[in-house]
């Protein structure tokens, strides 16, 4: 669950890349116009918070060139503008949620959650493939009943795979979202955590397509 968010105030980027990481996401930050497109042209976000007030110009010219690119892209503003007309405003010109200055950061979680499960096309919060079910809001798994300890890093993994059954996801699709845009990438890592998942799965859990990537392995519950 990779998440762009685009806020000027340091003290509160860095308070939400921290927040949001312990409730399971993995947080880029960009605190202009600029580094946020530079960020969206990166791509493998699942959606993007986005302040309105940016040092260079504001968050709803990003919102517009990504509808106007014909991006589906979840999209929940995060401002201090919180008068009706202003979520009027936001709310027509594409985005998908709104929310105000001050906020609790557990419900903006639960809104980003949302976000990406109706864009998955889901209506259940948990995932669940053969015995194995996540439960993201909690950031558990478990396996036929029983709780399997995963790493932020295995979790994310499996929880990428597990979002799409049945699809091939590469290796830099999986990597996406481990990684920022900005960080170096182990060319192991992708593997590890693969190999990982297996130990603590099985074996069968997840099938290498060579030359391809990865997928679930057999067929779902």
């Amino acid at each position: 669950m990779r998440v762009l968010v685009v806020e000027d105030d340091e003290i509160l980027s860095n308070g939400l890349a921290v927040g949001l990481g312990m409730s399971g996401f993995s947080v880029e930050v960009a605190q202009t116009c600029d580094e946020a497109r530079a960020g969206l042209r990166a791509g493998g976000f699942d959606a993007v918070v986005l302040d309105l007030m940016l040092p260079d110009g504001s968050g709803l010219d990003i919102l517009s060139e990504l509808r106007s690119a014909r991006s589906i892209l979840p999209v929940l503003l995060l401002t201090a503008r919180d008068a009706v007309e202003d979520k009027i405003a936001g709310l027509d010109a594409g985005a998908d949620d709104y929310l105000g200055k001050p906020f609790d950061l557990d419900e903006l979680a639960a809104r980003l959650r949302a976000l990406m499960r109706r864009g998955a096309g889901r209506a259940s919060s948990t995932l669940d493939w053969r015995s194995i079910v996540i439960e993201p809001a909690s950031l558990t798994v478990t396996q036929a009943g029983c709780p399997v300890r995963l790493s932020r890093r295995e979790f994310s993994v499996l929880h990428a795979l597990m979002e799409r059954p049945g699809v091939i996801l590469s290796k830099g699709q999986i990597e996406e979202k481990l990684y920022g845009w900005q960080e170096d990438i182990e060319s192991n890592t992708v593997e590890v955590h693969v190999h990982h998942l297996r130990a603590k799965l099985g074996a069968e859990t997840i099938e290498t397509v060579r030359g391809l990537g990865y997928r679930m392995g057999g067929t779902g519950t």
